[in-house]
Formats: structure tokens, sequence, C-alpha cells
């Protein structure tokens, strides 16, 4: 009687094991989902800025919009 209750226990702790382990899973994904927006917003917002640099630097350099790159 002794190995079935003991197997049966060590299933049980083996599932317990398991849905923590699927809690953290999850929390460590959320916690990636925005890191990831967040480092898309700073690309976005350092693209806007490298737009408007190049713009100013061709209107310094006296190109007219719409020619510049050819």
């Amino acid at each position: 009687m002794l190995w079935p209750m003991l197997a049966i226990a060590l299933g049980f702790v083996g599932v317990a094991v398991l849905g923590v382990l699927a809690v953290r899973v999850g929390l460590e994904a959320r916690r990636l989902g925005r890191e990831v927006a967040r480092a898309s917003h700073r690309i976005a917002v350092a693209s806007g800025e490298l737009e408007q640099a190049t713009v100013d630097l061709a209107a310094q350099a006296g190109v007219p919009r719409g020619i510049a790159g050819r």
C-alpha cells in the first residue's frame, strides 16, 4: 500500500511543479512582450529622429526635397 500512495504523491508533486513552471513561463513571456513593445517604440522614435536629421541636413546642403538619392 505504501508504493501506490508514494506514486500518487509523487505524481501530484510533479503536476504541481509543472503548474508552477507554467505560471513562471507565462509571466516571463508577458515581461518579454512588454520589453519588445518598449524596444519597438524606441526604434520608431529613433527612426523618426534620423529621418528628421536627414531632412535638415539635406536642407542645409541645398538639396531640393524629393531629389535626394538621385
